[in-house]
């Protein structure tokens, strides 16, 4: 497919990538580096796959300023698996955890964690997930083995600012914005990400725990040894086979994003194109409409009615959007309306083509 025939993709994960990582991805598919075959057919075990894997892990390192008391691991399971995985190496036999729940996922690692000890629900559950509750607000337990949260829901939009104030083990959930907005890792004792939203494709999932928090004595006899986060960092993610391809176009992402100043250049790339949808709303007169409460929006998955919530209007717009080049503009079955993500790969030249089309579309059915 040429370049001019690929449309602009707004979908919330598996998400865009940049059009030279894939080109690049496409030029090695047959023949990796000049070895004859490609990364798809590689042994996880080879000189060549063990080169991707270190560079990925240095050039993540590089991106995050990632200190040397940190294991990064590239494993499987997805964020759907590492809700068990968090609870089976970090809370201790008759232990508890705390878990800010401010979504969909966050409410789901909650449920997974409470099948292997007692969790503590920090804020009372909402009627709809529409912002983060202040701190102060919150009931913290002084016995918790961790404090869990998502910072960034992708599902309702909902993204904190702010990183939470305790003396406890953070653990975060940073799938739908890692890499968008500089964090300090040290904040935190564990950080999970699958990486089909910022990162790369489907089929890796992104560790960042601190080397003190991997304790036999924590760790859940039930455990499974591929989830065995110690186990895991030891063998440098090669316990067992690892998504090979995954990692290889991950990294290739990360080195896209050094080539274009790091994390602080898509930082402030992503605080424009959110300003500018924002202001697009906020100038239609009611037309578009956040769900989010201010304050707590998130810059990369933003939820929004289209005329008043109108069901047939906002399904016009997604198929007249579709028309003009821009799919992936439906909201989540569990939220209705319409959503846009705009991750590193979205540029704000494709934030302004969407802003100039609803600004189109409410003309014409206003």
């Amino acid at each position: 497919m040429a370049s001019e025939d690929r449309i602009l993709n707004f979908f919330p994960g598996p998400s865009a990538l940049p059009e030279e990582v894939l080109l690049q991805a496409q030029k090695e598919m047959l023949n990796y580096n000049g070895i004859g075959y490609g990364v798809m057919e590689m042994s996880h075990r080879s000189k060549a796959f063990t080169a991707i894997n270190e560079g990925a892990e240095q050039n993540c390192r590089q991106l995050m300023n990632i200190p040397n008391n940190y294991e990064v691991m590239f494993l499987q399971g997805g964020c759907c698996g590492m809700f068990s995985a968090v609870p089976l190496n970090l809370l201790r036999e008759g232990g508890s955890a705390d878990y800010v729940v401010t979504g969909t996922w966050s409410d789901k690692a909650a449920k997974e964690a409470a099948k292997f000890g007692k969790v503590n629900m920090v804020v009372p559950k909402p009627d709809k997930y529409i912002e983060v509750p202040g701190q102060s607000t919150w009931t913290l337990s002084d016995d918790a083995d961790y404090v869990f949260y998502c910072s960034n829901e992708t599902i309702g939009g909902v993204e904190f600012d702010f990183i939470p104030q305790t003396d406890k083990p953070i653990v975060c959930d940073m799938s739908s914005n890692i890499m968008t907005r500089e964090f300090d890792v040290t904040k935190f004792a564990c950080i999970i990400a699958g990486a089909q939203k910022c990162l790369g494709p489907a089929g890796v999932t992104m560790i960042i725990i601190r080397k003190d928090m991997l304790s036999a004595k924590v760790r859940r006899k039930e455990c499974p040894e591929v989830w065995n986060f110690q186990n895991q960092a030891k063998m440098k993610s090669v316990y067992n086979t690892p998504p090979c391809y995954s990692i290889y176009v991950m990294g290739l992402v990360f080195n896209w994003m050094v080539a274009r100043g790091g994390v602080a250049h898509f930082e402030k790339q992503n605080d424009a194109k959110a300003q500018l949808f924002y202001e697009t709303m906020i100038n239609s007169d009611g037309f578009y409409a956040a769900i989010v409460k201010e304050g707590s929006r998130s810059r990369v998955n933003i939820p929004f009615n289209v005329g008043g919530g109108n069901a047939v209007v906002e399904k016009k717009f997604v198929e007249e959007a579709l028309a003009h080049g821009m799919d992936g503009l439906s909201g989540h079955r569990s939220v209705g309306g319409c959503r846009a993500s705009f991750y590193n790969a979205i540029s704000l030249e494709d934030v302004v083509k969407l802003c100039a089309f609803m600004n189109d579309f409410k003309k014409r059915n206003c």
